[in-house]
């Protein structure tokens, strides 16, 4: 196996991944110039564990019923969850709900521009705030996604996939390599989530097309297979995650309140439905109201 190669110094690239991008982006609408913080927020939201092709139609609705944060503060928290579709993870929906009531009531209106700011609102963690001050407002910040620490671990530190969970030395190499200006600081961000999303990708990455191609370490020592435990796909059927969107699934397509019978009819294991269904209104997903009747919250 050769030898492990030397780390290309962040300059190099820079020059090679900025032009790259400049060419291949993908025309996204949370990308183009007339954006606004509020929509990059909502995208952020909604591209979490979600592909974009499932988040882009939902989010140009979201938009057009709700283009600035009081506009979704206006409407119940049920309407957003109605309005979530099948994108999963409907916390989420509920989580900018209060993060637009926030925006509202505390910040005028306005997306707040910094990221301490921003992990003060409600289900905005570090990720999310460093995410909307680069893409919204253009500020040096410290973006890692999944597919910015694979681009990381493949071209600098030469193994073929990066720890299960994010540490701390990964976030120290992804500062290391920011660009010093405001505005190429954000675009490497942006530059390196794509290459990860559309070249080096996690099963099947296509190096004969990558800028980083030939000075990546992972490459240049011969691309060694990952040695760590096999990544495995989250399961879907019959967890509680699929009788739990049944229920919601159903809710939202309904025009009143549903009795407890028509919910518990989803899922044939009655001690997991009636687990999925308590977890529930325990997230503030799903109401309760008198005589056993159920209803997305406040719609």
């Amino acid at each position: 196996m050769p030898a492990p190669a030397s780390p290309a110094a962040p300059e190099l690239l820079h020059e090679l991944a900025l032009p790259w991008y400049a060419g291949h982006q993908r025309d996204l609408p949370w990308r183009r110039p007339d954006r606004s913080p509020w929509g990059v927020l909502v995208s952020e939201v909604m591209l979490q564990q979600t592909p974009v092709v499932r988040v882009e139609p939902v989010w140009r609705r979201w938009m057009t019923l709700w283009p600035a944060p009081a506009d979704l503060a206006a409407a119940s928290p049920g309407e957003a969850v109605r309005e979530w579709g099948r994108l999963g993870y409907p916390r989420r929906a509920l989580r900018l709900h209060a993060a637009a009531t926030a925006i509202a009531g505390d910040h005028g209106g306005l997306v707040p521009p910094d990221e301490a700011a921003l992990r003060s609102l409600p289900g905005v963690g570090d990720y999310t705030a460093a995410a909307v001050a680069a893409f919204a407002f253009g500020r040096r910040a410290t973006v890692v996604d999944t597919n910015v620490r694979r681009v990381h671990a493949r071209a600098v530190s030469g193994t073929a996939l990066p720890a299960p969970a994010l540490t701390r030395a990964e976030v120290a190499l992804a500062t290391s390599l920011l660009p010093a200006d405001d505005a190429d600081a954000a675009t490497w961000n942006v530059a390196v989530m794509e290459l990860g999303a559309l070249v080096c990708t996690a099963r099947s990455p296509r190096c004969d097309v990558c800028p980083l191609s030939a000075v990546c370490a992972w490459r240049l020592a011969g691309s060694p297979p990952h040695e760590g435990p096999a990544r495995r796909g989250q399961a879907w059927e019959g967890t509680d995650r699929q009788c739990r969107g049944r229920m919601v699934q159903l809710l939202r397509e309904a025009t009143a309140p549903l009795p407890g019978d028509a919910l518990r009819a989803v899922w044939p294991d009655g001690a997991q439905r009636d687990r999925c269904l308590d977890a529930l209104v325990a997230d503030g997903l799903v109401e309760p109201l008198d005589d056993d009747l159920f209803r997305l919250p406040g719609a």
